[in-house]
């Protein structure tokens, strides 16, 4: 029996990790798992999270799948078949990666005899969905629209939003399964299997956030007309790698943070730092235990860790490595 891979992609602190953590508990505890995750960056802060849980887990780091490692992917996917030979790969690309890269080196003929794409699962995070959309329509859109299944985070936190994320996500991609219910209620086979359970019955979960066209919890667009002719890509058309439109600052710092210390620096880098800050995420020493730090913008998370780690992973534009670096007493 060949491999089953299932791709985990999502927009940048979309909630990827936290749904890995899910499905390796709710669904794959008695299944031999490997984890190729990739980081936009030198470091893998996700990466270090999962290990702590036993997972086998290959890194790809200093770039995207989607474009200079492309050739040391596939290697990298060989090996993990050739020597763990495991039920599962989970492949999380990078926030910035693009899905249909992925899928294009999970089809090279060296793949094909030993694994094949069971599913492909994208998060979407309703409080930055249309920003992201109009910002970097070229990489958010392409991971909608390849997607067998959209899964909705924050919908919890944010439920005006969600009939607007609703609309935006059908208009790139009227045949993905979406599931806006709160992740605690959803049935990980349903995410992992979108379409092999009849989408009438899939539609009937009862849910709070009822989009207009009366479906609900899970929706299948399959029947909806649509018409999408933005282009939100930039204006000369060209197809981008994540490296020429986005920054990432690596910072590794052995200097013992406080919460609220850690807090406050994360706070002036988002009120002075020079260009736009997008994600920033580390695993960081406190006085007495290790500390995770999550960053969104307007959105910033500081909570004890039992993985260690001295690494922060900054991501955006136009930013200033030499200013973060000071700002967080590191080293890049």
């Amino acid at each position: 029996m060949s491999t089953e891979i299932f791709v985990i992609s999502g927009f940048l602190g979309a909630g990827k990790t936290t749904l890995i953590q899910k499905l390796l508990k709710e669904s794959f505890r008695h299944e031999k798992v490997a984890l190729i995750e990739n980081d936009f960056g030198d470091i893998s802060v996700d990466a270090a999270l999962l290990k702590s849980g036993g997972i086998e887990v290959k890194e790809m780091n200093s770039g995207c799948i989607c474009c200079s490692l492309s050739g040391d992917f596939i290697k990298a996917l060989r090996e993990l078949l050739d020597l763990f030979h495991p039920d599962k790969i989970v492949i999380e690309p990078s926030g910035v990666g693009k899905l249909s890269d992925i899928m294009k080196a999970c089809s090279d003929p060296r793949i094909l005899p030993l694994a094949k794409v069971k599913a492909k699962i994208t998060i979407v995070d309703v409080k930055r969905c249309k920003m992201y959309l109009d910002n970097f329509g070229e990489f958010f859109e392409d991971q909608i629209q390849n997607a067998d299944a959209v899964l909705l985070s924050r919908a919890e936190e944010f439920p005006a939003q969600v009939n607007a994320a609703c609309e935006i996500i059908r208009g790139l991609n009227p045949h993905a399964v979406i599931f806006s219910k709160p992740w605690g209620q959803i049935n990980v086979d349903e995410i992992l299997h979108p379409h092999r359970n009849n989408r009438v019955r899939i539609e009937q979960h009862v849910h709070t956030h009822d989009c207009n066209c009366g479906c609900h919890g899970a929706h299948s667009y399959a029947e909806h007309e649509h018409s999408h002719d933005d282009d939100h890509n930039c204006s000369c058309g060209h197809h981008h790698a994540a490296a020429d439109v986005f920054d990432t600052v690596t910072i590794r710092t052995n200097r013992l943070f406080s919460i609220e210390d850690l807090q406050e620096r994360l706070s002036n880098m988002e009120r002075s730092a020079t260009g736009t800050i997008l994600r920033a995420k580390g695993i960081v020493r406190g006085p007495s235990e290790y500390m995770n730090l999550q960053y969104l913008p307007g959105d910033i998370k500081v909570t004890k860790c039992a993985t260690k780690g001295n690494m922060l992973c900054i991501i955006g534009r136009n930013l200033n490595r030499q200013e973060l670096c000071i700002l967080f007493s590191g080293e890049c």
